[in-house]
């Protein structure tokens, strides 16, 4: 793991340490794919993380007058599937952010760090694509510019070098006249990685297409264009036999690979289906369906980011941090997770460590009121914090409604799971105090059960929203 952590108070902090530690740094901002690219070897070398999560403004999404959009390093998929502006100018990124992982992933991973990840299957570098994103690069030496199309070298592979930080991300904004849709094919309904996605879209002039734009994902080492099937749709009439043939040639297109998630012709056949309902989608103006309108974020009461009065290094300082409302002074932990901080440095072991890799919920507590998934986060992330585990949900030895409820339901077998179902049903009652049974349902997409097959779980949680 790391052996020095830095919560950076402003970027030229940040790119002074890269330009002093270079390949052995990397900046923090989710985190969620990086810690597990160092737990598995994929990241070697790495001794100091560089944390930026503090830094005010980085979060904001904004439109400038050249009606370009602007997404801030601290843009989280969260942000982007509540954002008004996306959903109305950028419909296929707000989508596709909405489509990754649960709830607490999206609270913590950010739109920038699926870019820099540079995994064919991440899912918003699709969309960003077909908007003709770019982003900018700072670093000791100055800032440039650089196409996404020019961003990546291949798999895992981009042009950044090892003493930058990407501090935007920028698109035109989607024009009245265009449409847009992404699409995409996973092995479940949620916590899905992309065996194939797509995003289309098109300039529609009285029903004609006026210009077309299709990319792919996963089925290249990067993300890939359909040159062919967009030459296609240009001034054609969008129907049922142009819609067919331009999916067909897409499918052409695709240079898939066999892999544990499907095999290289499954994958070939889903392109022409992806494309094929994207563009349907489009015909029927159905590009929001099975899209909530207002998407579950386990925000609760959405309580503001904690600030640093200056930048602090660890393990030279210790962990000062808020934890179920007392304060704790950690010397040691900081190379570990906050899962392990809080079971192993504080003893509060009600947060289970099930599968360690943001795929169960297990362990989901909050940090500064957002839920999340404790082993991806660093645990110096904690200084300055406020966080809240399952501990601290009962108030002078009074259940919480939903501890309750699930008692009273029997809404518990082996209990593993539990608590992670607990914080994420809580916080879900903070944001909405009579969710439906679709809202319960994407709230706890993030957490697994081996045991109760999700009924009685669903039962206790809406028991608790009319107690």
């Amino acid at each position: 793991m790391w052996h020095e952590y830095i919560n950076a108070s402003s970027i030229d902090e940040a790119v002074e340490v890269l330009a002093k530690r270079q390949e052995k740094a990397r900046v923090v901002a989710g985190a969620t794919d990086l810690i597990l690219e160092i737990e598995r070897g994929v990241r070697r070398g790495i001794e100091t993380l560089v944390d930026i999560t503090r830094i005010p403004g980085l979060d904001r999404i904004t439109l400038d007058e050249d009606d370009v959009i602007h997404l801030g390093p601290l843009v989280t998929h969260n942000h982007c599937a509540a954002s008004k502006l996306l959903r109305e100018r950028a419909l296929p990124l707000a989508r596709a952010a909405w489509e990754v992982g649960a709830p607490q992933i999206r609270n913590r991973g950010t739109v920038a760090g699926n870019l820099i990840t540079a995994s064919p299957a991440n899912d918003t570098i699709t969309p960003l694509m077909a908007l003709g994103a770019w982003v900018e690069l700072a670093s000791a030496k100055g800032r440039r510019r650089v196409a996404l199309r020019d961003f990546y070298m291949g798999v895992r592979k981009t042009v950044m070098q090892a003493d930058e930080v990407l501090v935007d991300i920028a698109f035109p904004a989607m024009r009245n006249t265009q449409r847009g849709a992404f699409i995409k094919t996973g092995l479940r309904r949620a916590q899905a990685i992309s065996v194939v996605n797509a995003a289309v879209i098109l300039d529609l002039e009285r029903g004609r297409v006026k210009t077309a734009v299709i990319t792919l994902g996963a089925v290249a080492p990067t993300i890939i264009h359909a040159p062919q099937a967009e030459a296609w749709l240009r001034d054609k009439e969008l129907n049922a036999e142009t819609i067919a043939e331009a999916a067909r040639l897409a499918q052409q297109e695709a240079r898939p690979i066999d892999d544990l998630r499907g095999s290289a012709a499954y994958r070939n056949e889903m392109v022409r289906v992806a494309v094929l309902r994207g563009l349907r989608a489009i015909l029927h103006g159905q590009e929001q369906a099975g899209m909530p309108s207002e998407p579950v974020l386990l925000w609760g009461a959405r309580h503001p980011a904690s600030a640093l009065d200056g930048s602090t290094a660890h393990p030279a300082q210790p962990i000062q941090t808020k934890i179920n409302g007392q304060m704790y002074t950690f010397t040691t932990g900081h190379e570990k997770t906050l899962l392990r901080l809080l079971r192993e440095e504080a003893g509060l072991t009600g947060t289970k460590e099930g599968c360690a890799e943001g795929e169960c919920g297990a362990c989901t507590v909050y940090l500064d009121g957002k839920a999340v998934m404790a082993c991806l986060v660093p645990a110096p992330r904690a200084h300055g914090a406020e966080i809240v585990t399952i501990e601290g949900l009962a108030k002078e030895e009074q259940l919480h409604p939903v501890q309750a409820a699930f008692v009273e339901a029997g809404a518990v077998q082996c209990g593993y799971c539990t608590p992670g179902f607990v914080m994420s049903a809580a916080k879900l009652l903070e944001e909405r105090p009579h969710p439906s049974r679709e809202e319960i349902a994407q709230a706890i997409t993030g957490n697994l059960c081996r045991c109760t097959g999700y009924y009685k779980i669903v039962e206790a949680i809406e028991a608790a929203s009319r107690a």
